[in-house]
This record gives C-alpha cells, structure tokens and sequence, in this order.
C-alpha cells in the first residue's frame, strides 16, 4: 500500500502503520500534486519501491473557497492542476506501467463530488476542477480500456471542515433525504467496491444520503 502525502507527515505515517498491519508492505511517498514533474516522478517511486502498482485512489484536493466574484485564473489553475491535472497523469502512468505486465489490468478510482449533480456559486474554482475530474474519467475509460478501469465515487459532507462545528454537520446531514449522509466508512466501502467489482468503468457512484437531490443556494460547507 502506497500512501501519498504532501504536508502531512505525521498522518501519512499513521496511516501506513495501519496499513501494514492489514496489507503487509507499505510506504509514504511526499509529492506536490500541483507540480508536474512531482506527479511524473511519483508512480515510479512507488514501484521502485514496492515492486508493482494494481490500482490508484486519487482523493487528495485543493479546497479553497471562491465565487464568481472573486474568481481568478491562478486560483482554477491551482485547482485544476492537483485536483483533475494530476489524476489524469497519475492514470496515464498506471496503464503504461500495467502494458509491461502480461495480462495485468488495474483500476483508478477519482473521488469526486456530490455538488457536481446540484451546483452552487461556491467554491467556483474547486467545483470546475471536480467537473472536469469527472468528464475525465469518461474519456479516461475509453482510452485505457481494456487494461484500466476508472470509476468516481462522489461523497456527500463526510467531515467537518473548518468553517462548522459537529453539531451543524450532524443538522446538515439529517437534512438530506435519508436523513444522513456519508460517512468515510460508507466512502470506503463503495471504493473498494468500485476497485473491486470488474464490470464498472466510465461512471460515477454517489455516495452521499441523497444530498445529490437537493438544490441549496449555497455550499452546504459554509457556517
């Protein structure tokens, strides 16, 4: 298991301590999913180190809050190059890594976003960037058929961010039609189901209590 990480060191280590002891072998790899040649050199790291690569989980995003009054062309191209640039890349490098190995076939998973099915003006930058993710994984599909899957998987509010409180998060999720929403064990669960199950490719699994369905004016993430 590969863990990727940028700032986070303490966490990345946790998190492969937790690995190891599920999947045996794993390991942390720092990269700036925003610079380029960081996003090329990354695949190869891993396998240097770790032998081979079956599958990639691209859920690391820039999240940083604009509108269309405030928009700029450096704040979406921050966005579009960690969060849809370096997916593409990193899935470019899986299906020309999985060629040098007879038969071999993989899968990438793109974590994606509910807000994408019911837009608002917030985070303008951060929600092109996802909308291009998720055209994408379309074309992606296509491309690296037959030897790489790519599925998205588009979470609902899962955490709390830094502009609410626990109790606003649980009020905003008994507000969606189930009467909750996702948690990060309903999130992993449908990616390994998505890396798992060997007939889906090209689609987007929501996975979000039903918030899809409802139209807010604004970014359910705001206070």
């Amino acid at each position: 298991m590969a863990v990727h990480y940028r700032d986070s060191v303490e966490e990345a280590r946790k998190t492969v301590a937790d690995c190891s002891k599920l999947s045996g072998a794993s390991a942390s790899f720092r990269a700036n999913l925003a610079n380029e040649t960081a996003v090329r050199n990354l695949l190869p790291a891993v396998i240097e180190a770790l032998g081979q690569v079956d599958a990639i989980v691209n859920s690391a995003s820039t999240f940083e809050h604009d509108t269309p009054e405030t928009f700029s062309f450096a704040a979406m191209e921050k966005h579009m190059r960690a969060n849809a640039g370096a997916a593409i890349l990193l899935s470019q490098a899986l299906h020309a890594h999985l060629l040098t190995r007879d038969g071999a076939s993989g899968a990438v998973v793109n974590l994606l976003d509910q807000k994408l099915w019911n837009p608002n003006p917030d985070f303008i930058s951060y929600t092109l960037s996802k909308a291009a993710l998720e055209s994408a994984n379309t074309m992606l599909a296509l491309a690296l058929a037959p030897h790489v899957r790519v599925v998205g998987v588009a979470p609902g509010l899962t955490l709390t961010s830094q502009m609410q409180t626990p109790e606003k998060l649980d009020a905003l999720h008994r507000l969606s039609p189930l009467g909750r929403a996702s948690t990060a064990s309903d999130v992993a669960a449908t990616v390994a189901f998505a890396l798992e199950n060997q007939s889906i490719t090209g689609t987007t699994l929501l996975v979000d209590g039903g918030q899809h369905l409802m139209k807010p004016a604004r970014n359910v993430a705001l206070p």
